[in-house]
Parts: structure tokens; sequence; C-alpha cells
């Protein structure tokens, strides 16, 4: 099943908060760089994918972006978080919404898709600040 997340929904708390923040920094980034967000905390089965956007540079290519931030150092960098069973989930994921036909485009022209993972970290109550922006994540 392919459907929307309630964006009051997912993890309850300040982790949840963290993400939720992290998530709209990430958005904000991408649209600053001329990307056309299509979607965001969609759900594909048991998996989520937290942005769907289309590249400026190439706009008719989906984009599923994964986001992982970081507001303590703790924890390691965001990068470690993302591993080869998390890529292969996303991959699985993004399958099956092109497949479905779950994402409506603008002009509904897509000649393919890719995976991204976008960092961010921050400390304290600062802004978040994008770490890396990993184009065409491989799966393993």
């Amino acid at each position: 099943m392919v459907g929307v997340d309630d964006r009051d929904g997912g993890p309850a708390g300040p982790r949840g908060r963290i993400g939720r923040s992290g998530e709209d920094a990430a958005a904000r980034y991408l649209a600053g760089q001329g990307w056309r967000i299509i979607g965001r905390n969609i759900r594909v089965d048991r998996d989520e994918l937290d942005i769907v956007a289309l590249d400026a540079a190439r706009p008719t290519q989906l984009v599923i972006v994964e986001v992982r931030a970081s507001s303590r150092g703790g924890f390691g960098h965001p990068l470690e978080s993302v591993d080869a069973r998390k890529v292969a989930r996303l991959y699985r994921a993004a399958s099956r919404l092109t497949r479905s036909g779950g994402v409506a485009t603008p002009d509904h022209r897509i000649d393919g898709w890719r995976v991204d993972l976008v960092t961010l970290s921050r400390s304290g109550a600062r802004d978040w600040t994008v770490t890396a922006h990993l184009r065409g994540l491989e799966p393993p």
C-alpha cells in the first residue's frame, strides 16, 4: 500500500521533533536549490520515504531523499546511520512507489529515479546545517 503519512504522526517526543525539524530544513535546502518537492513522509508498505522531489538539473528524474539529522555529536555523524540494509529498503520502496504510480508529478514525465541522502547537524538551538548531499546512492 502506498500512502502519505500524517505530518503529526511519526515518533513522538524530542526525537520526533528533531526528525521533523531536520526534514523541514532539508526540504528548504532542496527547494533553495530549485528542486520541486512532490511529497513528504510517503509510506510504502512498512517503509517511509522522507522526501520525494524533482531535481532542478534533471526535472524528469524523481529523487527519493533520505534525511538524517543529528543535533548532538555524541551519536556519530548522520552518514554512519545509513547502512546497506537501509539503502536496500529505500530502493525497494522507491521501486514500488514508481511502479504503483503513487506519485503525481507536475508534468507526468518521469524518465527514471534515484536515491539521495541529505545529512544535517546543529548544536543546541542553532539552525540546521547541511553537512552532506550524496547523490545516487547505490544499492548493495
